[in-house]
């Protein structure tokens, strides 16, 4: 038996197709001393027993990127390997038994065009000569992708595993990783106890958790987020069915089932409403290749859909039905990158039942990642960075997960809520906004107004791909912010305190824009990665020779102080998460003056408070830092109230807004609102893989500052020229709506996706952002194209500006 190493340049925690996918693309990066390291045997925890199907068709941009080199790369290994993986392109078809989720299919068809995978739609006759068994008197219609697929799984795990050993990595079964070590905030190595039973340790700078299902508990034990929890996932196999053949992967999302054919017989497996979580005591020590127990009442319904949509399982006999755990997350999307709480501490786990599909993608991403030290593309959507600490409380998961295993089959309308472990993170004005009528979503746990309902209203949404039931309540809000005042609970931010003798220069370094200013001066910025691309959007406030305030997106908190911890060096200053002292309430519109006049003795004024500044103010019987910056292009204040008069404040200002029509206004308004400036979105219109000077914030950039991260870059970008420009768009049709990965199309040609959207009722239609080429370019020729936005199949006119279409010169911001 091979002697296990004691030191390895990194070493993969988990021997599942994550792991294996992982160490086959640091291997093929060239890191041949990679080590993994398996608890029993390859494939024994969750991958032997998943369904092997190969999806392209994804919700967004990159995460379709991803899935479609997951599906070439498996095409591929095979030959390279000499093993067998089964992967067969036989297609997949999704059908569609409401309108609602046939638009869904066409909306993610264009998506899937934009990355040129192969789709098309077809109708219910063109679905049943495809799939002769299948009762299609109902469905609505249907998308094809001929190169989707289906494998055996463990055969893909396996010849990804040879893949990584061809290349020079080492695997090492009944091996049990018990700790991780450390020193200074990084990875130093990994002890084990081997197959014979006797401990050891391999040192070691870089450490994967692919330990799917026992990620979490092996993350706590080095003090890592990573929220996830099992749940039971359930298929059934028919005997064989005669005259059956190979059929395309099907999927009916409506009836929360999949189905595929293999050996001659039918599988079906179900992503039902209301999953089982499972594990909650532990995992078992022997725990390999287990099976959970039988539970046919949870399953019958299922069952009973699909004798009516494949009448064949009236007869076929039964051989097999199927009960295994499956990892799942809060937010049913998979956990990718560093820990932010460890360096050199890196995990690919959560998959929520895509893991064969997803991970080759993932482990690819990774390695670049891990190799090159930065994302090869935008991977917020799966950054383990947006797990925030409280999410691994086991009670919270237990009640998350029963919902999110369900949510991959459910409709995945715009605006949708999650509804099970709820209310955790509540602003101190919570209470007093749902006694108004505030109707609440979550980010970050967070919970926040996005609406407000009139009296006698419903307070619930309900879902469409069209105007929902808040759609007059957002434009009673945002045309009251336009032409009056409106207010925003906006305690959610992320704020952060950077204090100490090194503060100025050491945020001169991670920041574009010039830090050392004049105190009570606020700056927009953003923080760069090497090639340019935006790490973090943000305000910074000198409140002192030596303190700086931080404001970023509550959903990005965790992601921006690892950002700033990471680069602190020797620099001597503290990084403190403020985020829970204060509460942030923002007055905003051409009568925000008249109501702070109102509410405070200070002189508001221009000459006394101009845009872009802070200072310290009276307000009501407290006091609160009043900051002049604005995120929906209007006169406005944020006040920075503590927390203890947080409720005093909130009082005082409706006690001085009667008069002047003050509206409580929600997260939906202040989208709305922004995206008329066209002020960019981070995570949609701004990534770390968008160059700050093609997304427009060149204006944000210092062209004086002798060194910050992505000087070189921008100063590069300026010289070549600009391969792309962030335009904003607006559809000439009023009744369309926008929301993102709608299709830009120019002169007939899909150029990119429309990065966010919102309805601009100001302005009388749907708003949008996207990218578009420009090399060489003119802006008069960039604008002298004709454009349409693509929405769900149907294009439809829009106009394009390279400016805000609201207020382009700002004077309404700085009146």
């Amino acid at each position: 038996m091979a002697q296990i190493p004691n030191k390895a340049r990194a070493v993969v925690i988990g021997g599942g197709v994550s792991g294996c996918s992982v160490a086959y693309h640091l291997a093929k990066m060239g890191w041949t001393d990679v080590v993994l390291l398996e608890r029993k045997q390859l494939t024994s925890g969750t991958t032997w027993h998943a369904a092997g199907l190969i999806g392209q068709l994804r919700g967004s941009a990159n995460m379709t990127r991803l899935a479609k080199y997951s599906a070439d790369l498996y095409v591929k290994l095979a030959a390279e390997t000499g093993v067998e993986t089964g992967m067969r392109q036989v297609g997949s078809i999704s059908v569609a038994l409401t309108e609602a989720r046939h638009e869904e299919l066409l909306r993610q068809a264009t998506v899937a065009r934009i990355f040129d995978v192969d789709v098309s739609e077809i109708s219910p006759s063109e679905v049943k000569a495809m799939y002769p068994h299948l009762n299609v008197a109902d469905v609505v219609g249907a998308v094809h992708l001929p190169l989707d697929g289906q494998c055996d799984p463990a055969n893909i795990a396996m010849a990804l595993a040879k893949g990584a050993r061809m290349r020079g990595a080492k695997i090492f079964e009944h091996t049990k990783v018990v700790g991780v070590t450390k020193a200074s905030g990084k990875v130093t190595g990994v002890d084990y106890i081997g197959a014979d039973g006797e401990p050891g340790h391999i040192a070691t700078d870089v450490v994967v958790n692919c330990g799917g299902m026992w990620g979490r508990d092996l993350a706590e034990a080095s003090a890592v987020t990573l929220p996830l929890h099992a749940c039971e996932h359930f298929y059934l196999i028919t005997e064989p069915v005669q005259g059956l053949g190979h059929l395309p992967v099907l999927r009916v999302p409506d009836e929360c089932a999949y189905y595929k054919s293999d050996a001659g017989k039918m599988m079906i497996g179900a992503f039902e409403p209301k999953a089982k979580p499972w594990g909650m005591g532990g995992i078992r020590e022997d725990f390999m290749f287990d099976t959970l127990p039988e539970d046919w009442d949870h399953f019958q319904p299922i069952l009973e859909d699909a004798m009516n949509r494949m009448p064949l399982f009236q007869t076929a006999g039964i051989h097999t039905f199927f009960n295994g755990p499956e990892s799942f997350t809060p937010d049913d999307r998979y956990y990718l990158g560093e820990a932010p709480e460890l360096g050199g501490y890196w995990v690919a786990a959560g998959y929520n039942s895509v893991g064969i599909a997803g991970s080759g993608g993932a482990g690819m991403a990774l390695a670049h990642w891990i190799v090159e030290g930065e994302a090869p593309f935008d991977l917020w959507e799966v950054d383990i960075r947006r797990a925030q600490p409280f999410q691994k409380n086991r009670k919270y998961l237990k009640e998350r997960v029963t919902e999110t295993l369900g949510l991959l089959y459910a409709d995945h309308f715009p605006y949708r809520q999650v509804e099970t472990a709820r209310g955790v993170r509540r602003t101190p004005l919570h209470e007093h906004l749902k006694a108004r009528g505030a109707v609440f979503g979550e980010v970050a746990g967070w919970e926040r107004a996005n609406w407000f309902a009139n009296a006698g209203q419903e307070r619930e949404y309900r879902y469409s791909w069209k105007r929902q039931n808040w759609f007059e309540n957002q434009k009673a809000e945002h045309l009251a912010v336009r032409n009056g005042v409106g207010f925003f609970d906006m305690t959610s931010f992320g704020k952060i305190r950077i204090e100490g003798r090194d503060a100025c220069a050491f945020l001169n370094k991670v920041c574009a824009a010039e830090m050392d200013v004049a105190v009570g001066r606020i700056v927009y910025t953003q923080m760069l990665n090497r090639k340019g691309g935006i790490e973090s959007d943000l305000t910074v406030t000198r409140l002192s020779e030596t303190a700086y305030l931080a404001v970023v997106p509550g959903a990005t908190l965790q992601r921006d102080l690892a950002w700033l911890r990471r680069h602190l060096g020797e620099a001597f200053a503290v990084i403190t998460d403020m985020t829970a002292a204060e509460s942030v309430l923002c007055v905003m519109g051409p009568k925000a003056r008249e109501l702070m006049q109102k509410l405070s003795p200070n002189d508001f004024s221009n000459a006394a408070h101009p845009f872009g500044t802070m200072r310290q103010i009276e307000v009501g019987m407290g006091v609160a830092r009043a900051h002049r910056v604005t995120y929906v292009g209007e006169l406005g204040w944020e006040l920075y109230v503590s927390s203890d008069q947080t409720a005093h404040v909130f009082e005082a200002l409706e006690e001085a807004g009667a008069g002047l029509g003050l509206k409580l206004c929600g997260l939906h308004t202040l989208d709305s609102c922004r995206i008329e400036k066209a002020y960019r979105h981070f995570g949609h219109d701004i990534t770390d893989e968008d160059h700050v000077l093609e997304a427009g914030l060149g204006f944000a950039v210092s062209k004086k500052k002798p060194d910050y991260i992505g000087r070189d870059a921008v100063l590069r970008k300026q010289e070549t020229g600009l391969d792309r420009k962030l335009v904003q768009f607006r559809l000439t049709n009023p009744e369309p709506l926008l929301f993102h990965n709608e299709a830009v199309v120019r002169d007939g040609v899909i150029v990119g996706p429309v990065t966010s959207g919102n309805y601009g009722h100001f302005l009388g239609g749907a708003i949008g952002m996207g990218y578009v080429p420009c090399k060489g370019q003119s802006d008069a020729a960039i604008l002298g194209s004709h454009y349409e936005i693509e929405v769900a199949g149907v294009r439809h006119e829009a106009v394009a500006s390279l400016v805000a279409m609201y207020d382009p010169k700002s004077e309404r911001v700085r009146a």
